[in-house]
């Protein structure tokens, strides 16, 4: 149970290398526990933060937000002076943006309407991309995976596509944008949906890979999708190629 006192929002970003994901695990450093250190030490007071959703380890985000409730006033915690020296605490690979006050019962997790995530695939070496996205110089028929991410739209129950032995009550996700995008030698898939499932996109990322080697027709990934069993997909595509962009909820954020 959350403490009594005010509601805020916190916006941030950062680069999943060196951190095992969002949340708290025991003997692994992670966003959450990190910022939650920093935060009760600046502000003098236990903060617990609830995330946006979980990304795994590796994974990074670009935008994330969280919310927390503290006995502080607005003008206390929602001042730049304390983005600034929260900043200075923390490591270089996480970044506050901004903090600011929202409604009581707002909710980072359950009132998000949708989420963006961009997979980066590196056609050819690259050292400024080394890390950020999965090097793969392998010849790929772009016009079948952008045929086979249209396909995604199509469906809602993506089982195929889950990580095995989760707790999720149901594994159906509305996708309402899937698309391919070469820029040079990078490659760029875009994501949106109300919401995933651990591991989904990187599990999309890996199948339709084996579609632009010609290993799958779209046809054949139509057939994944709709057999719901993660054993017809193909291999996860590497964690560090992931990035979270942007959340939609249904009033404002900073």
């Amino acid at each position: 149970m959350e403490i009594s006192g005010h509601r805020y929002f916190i916006r941030l970003s950062y680069l999943g290398t060196g951190f095992h994901g969002w949340q708290i695990q025991s003997g692994s450093p992670t966003i959450q526990q990190t910022l939650e250190e920093a935060l009760s030490l600046l502000i003098r007071e236990e903060i617990r933060l609830t995330g946006a959703g979980r990304t795994d380890t590796g994974v990074h985000a670009k935008i994330f937000y969280a919310h927390f409730t503290s006995e502080q006033p607005a003008s206390v915690i929602a001042d730049r002076h304390l983005v600034y020296k929260l900043n200075r605490l923390l490591p270089q690979g996480i970044a506050v943006h901004a903090i600011f006050p929202v409604a009581g019962n707002a909710h980072a997790r359950f009132h998000a309407t949708s989420r963006t995530y961009q997979y980066f695939i590196c056609t050819e070496k690259d050292p400024f991309w080394y890390q950020r996205a999965w090097q793969y110089e392998r010849p790929l028929q772009i016009k079948a995976m952008q045929e086979a991410a249209g396909i995604l739209t199509e469906h809602d129950d993506f089982s195929s596509f889950a990580r095995s032995n989760t707790q999720v009550k149901t594994n159906i996700c509305r996708v309402q944008k899937a698309v391919w995008e070469q820029d040079g030698h990078i490659l760029c898939f875009t994501i949106q949906a109300d919401r995933f499932l651990r591991n989904m996109v990187r599990a999309i990322v890996g199948t339709m890979v084996d579609v632009g080697l010609e290993k799958i027709t779209p046809a054949g990934f139509d057939m994944i999708i709709r057999k719901k069993d993660r054993r017809c997909a193909g291999y996860s595509a590497p964690a560090w190629g992931l990035y979270l962009t942007d959340i939609q909820y249904p009033y404002p954020v900073e």
